[in-house]
């Protein structure tokens, strides 16, 4: 599954290579009410990773994140929401703003198998997976004012 995933990926950034498109995303720092960061493993990119993924232009951020994390972690009720950092990223030849978005309170219930989504787990804050993305490890350190 990682394989084909992983490959259909690599052939869209070959079309990205040639466009070059204005793209935007949103991600969120999901904290369980035990503020512990809900994180996801996707069958076609490596590492943990913030729930997230893109919007369209005229969505606003906190509205995709929440959709993110009702999509990718099966959320069920959260608390206070709030914009962390909105970050200008080179990403697969797309120019992408992404919007990080912490997200207090997740209640949530992942899906038991998901074409996305390879693994669902909390970790604390000071103790994170040595496997986490660059991209995430970024993002995170950029937020972490807003935490």
């Amino acid at each position: 599954m990682r394989v084909a995933a992983t490959t259909f990926h690599k052939v869209l950034a070959v079309g990205w290579f040639f466009r070059r498109p204005r793209t935007f995303g949103a991600h969120a720092i999901a904290l369980t009410p035990e503020n512990r960061l809900v994180l996801v493993k996707l069958w076609y990119a490596r590492g943990w990773r913030l729930p997230g993924g893109g919007r369209s232009e005229d969505e606003p951020a906190v509205d995709a994140a929440l959709r993110e994390l009702r999509e990718e972690i099966g959320m069920t009720s959260h608390g206070i929401t709030q914009i962390a950092c909105e970050l200008e990223e080179s990403i697969d030849f797309k120019r992408d703003l992404a919007s990080v978005v912490v997200v207090r309170d997740v209640g949530y219930r992942p899906k038991r198998w998901s074409w996305e989504v390879e693994a669902v787990c909390e970790f604390a804050l000071g103790d994170l997976p040595d496997d986490l993305s660059p991209q995430t490890r970024r993002w995170l350190k950029e937020a972490k004012p807003g935490l």
